[in-house]
């Protein structure tokens, strides 16, 4: 009798006992939420550097060699083929090739102070580099390696070519009508500038994003 009564308190205890507790698994986010898609919060990428920069970084100093090739050979043509006395034309009296030493900057200003724009060369130089560790858009690589090649091109120029280190004059041979005289570099340069000043006013920044307003809201939405 005493075993039948024990048997059915078991049971009773069993049929009455509540379940253990079990970890519960966390909250798969929200179908909108943002950072379901956001990279920065993805874990496996997580605390790695961008290789955007670096990406960026290999296209600026790809355009940037390209430019200063074309023009260190295009500058060493002219100086070759070219008599100072005797202009080819190519296009007429309105283009022609026209071998100069240019003492100033681009388009023959500024002459007589050419150790000042060798070391305004030099200022370009260095902080075109710095602004393209951080690029992210191809469009800012695009506009600085025009600036870079066309800076570096010239300013070779003024330290190996005579008269003297940080005074050298810079081969010119490109005329244009009443345009002063130019090179590759200077047109490089100018290109480049032109780009990089259409960028600053559409709101296009180095790091690939858009300018906001006063209001928050980016340019482009603005135009939309």
């Amino acid at each position: 009798m005493s075993d039948d009564r024990a048997e059915s308190d078991d049971r009773a205890v069993k049929g009455n006992q509540i379940p253990e507790p079990t970890a519960s698994e966390p909250d798969d986010p929200a179908p909108d939420d943002p950072a379901r898609d956001d990279p920065a919060h993805d874990p496996a990428t997580s605390g790695r550097p961008s290789r955007a920069p670096r990406k960026m970084m290999r296209l600026l100093v790809g355009i940037a060699v390209v430019v200063f090739g074309l023009d260190l050979l295009t500058k060493s043509l002219a100086v070759a083929y070219i008599d100072p006395a005797d202009p080819v034309r190519i296009v007429g009296d309105t283009v022609t090739l026209t071998l100069i030493r240019n003492a100033g900057a681009a388009f023959s200003m500024a002459t007589g102070m050419t150790w000042l724009l060798t070391l305004v060369a030099v200022g370009v130089v260095v902080g075109v580099i710095r602004i393209g560790r951080r690029l992210s858009s191809p469009w800012w690589a695009l506009g600085l390696g025009l600036v870079l090649g066309g800076a570096l091109g010239n300013l070779i120029d003024r330290i190996f070519r005579s008269p003297g280190p940080l005074q050298g004059h810079v081969v010119d041979f490109v005329s244009v009508g009443w345009w002063p005289v130019f090179n590759v570099a200077d047109s490089s340069i100018v290109c480049g500038a032109i780009l990089l000043v259409a960028l600053t006013l559409f709101g296009i920044e180095p790091g690939g994003g858009r300018a906001e307003t006063k209001n928050g809201t980016s340019r482009k939405g603005d135009a939309a």
